[in-house]
């Protein structure tokens, strides 16, 4: 039922493929966790770190909030905790008329898949 929320293994960017792009600065990663969580376990090398709540203000390349680099028009991966946040994110990014856009579940699976983490 909820499935959207979920990452995609079918055509979707992988989070090997998501860490070996981010390394060679192909991509934009964001992390939508609170400060709290990021505080808590750290985050992927290199994400940015926009709270959902933050997402259509600092995200919205019409917003004079929006961060620069997501002006860049490089794909972008969005990670959460477990891939439900990132869901939305990824949904409300389309929406907002960022061409590639991939939800690449959460943090736990960028560790697992030897992610460089700073805290």
């Amino acid at each position: 039922m909820f499935g959207f929320l979920r990452p995609s293994n079918s055509g979707r960017l992988g989070v090997a493929d998501a860490i070996a792009r981010a390394d060679a600065g192909e991509l934009v990663l964001i992390d939508v966790r609170e400060p709290g969580e990021i505080r808590a376990s750290g985050k992927a090398a290199g994400a940015l770190t926009i709270p959902m709540a933050t997402l259509a203000m600092k995200a919205d390349p019409r917003s004079p909030e929006c961060v620069a680099e997501l002006k860049s028009g490089k794909p972008i991966a969005i990670y959460c905790a477990s891939g439900g946040r990132s869901g939305m994110a990824t949904q409300a990014l389309q929406k907002m008329g960022h061409a590639e856009v991939h939800n690449i579940g959460g943090f736990g699976d960028w560790v697992a898949a030897g992610g460089p983490v700073e805290r």
